[in-house]
């Protein structure tokens, strides 16, 4: 009998919950690219039965988190060294007018919250809490998506900045974090200014330097215990 059926549905973790978990792993890079997401291991892992297992998969496939593969199961994501590029093309051409949005559109206190979301950056890599500089790091350009107030940017960047941490996962460095929070820094110093242009630049050249730290000729490989891993979260 399957652990869920002991369990009063009524108390059970939601399809959507177990897709933030598990979204949230991937961002933090706890779950590699090409991570298998064994049915029965998650099962295991989030105390539910296979069907509300199944469709959480599906919703993060349709997010583009998982790959789902004819006979042989769910997959994180793994960009290929070509969709990588296209990756950065994209957020090349977004976010610049994004950051210029930003500078338009920012209150006092957008660029309040913006700055104080630096300073748990910086306190994340000054003590080395790498998984948290990197959860950090990307949330810090959705909030500068969300304050430019555009709600199809949001969502492209989203998408986009969960596509970028699955590359750095595979073609960054072991210590690599999505960002270095100095330029965040200069970007909301930028954005105070209400330097639009110069806000874009920065930003321009923030992915750039992104880009040019990944070694784009190889992937890496880990393994892992998927179980532990979200069990470990102990927010269920």
């Amino acid at each position: 009998m399957e652990f869920a059926a002991a369990q009063d549905e009524s108390t059970e973790i939601g399809e959507e919950d177990i897709v933030e978990h598990i979204f949230e792993a991937v961002i933090e890079q706890r779950l590699p690219p090409g991570t298998k997401l064994s049915e029965s291991a998650l099962c295991d892992a989030f105390g539910v039965g296979r069907m509300r297992i199944r469709r959480a998969l599906l919703l993060l496939a349709s997010r583009q988190i998982v790959d789902l593969q004819a006979n042989r199961g769910a997959f994180v994501a793994s960009p290929t060294a070509e969709q990588a590029h296209e990756v950065f093309e994209a957020r090349l051409m977004l976010e610049p007018s994004i950051t210029r949005l930003a500078v338009q559109r920012a209150t006092d206190a957008e660029i309040a919250m913006l700055a104080a979301h630096i300073e748990r950056e910086h306190e994340a890599h000054h003590i080395g809490r790498r998984r948290d500089a990197i959860r950090l790091s990307g949330q810090f350009h959705g909030l500068l998506a969300q304050v430019a107030g555009n709600s199809v940017m949001l969502r492209m960047m989203r998408e986009l900045i969960t596509r970028t941490s699955l590359i750095i996962g595979i073609f960054g460095a072991q210590d690599m974090t999505d960002c270095r929070d100095h330029d965040h820094s200069r970007i909301v110093d930028a954005i105070r200014r209400r330097d639009a242009e110069e806000g874009a630049r920065l930003m321009q050249e923030h992915l750039a330097q992104i880009k040019r730290d990944l070694d784009l000729s190889g992937r890496a490989t880990n393994a892992l215990d998927l179980v532990s891993i979200l069990k470990r979260q102990g927010t269920y």
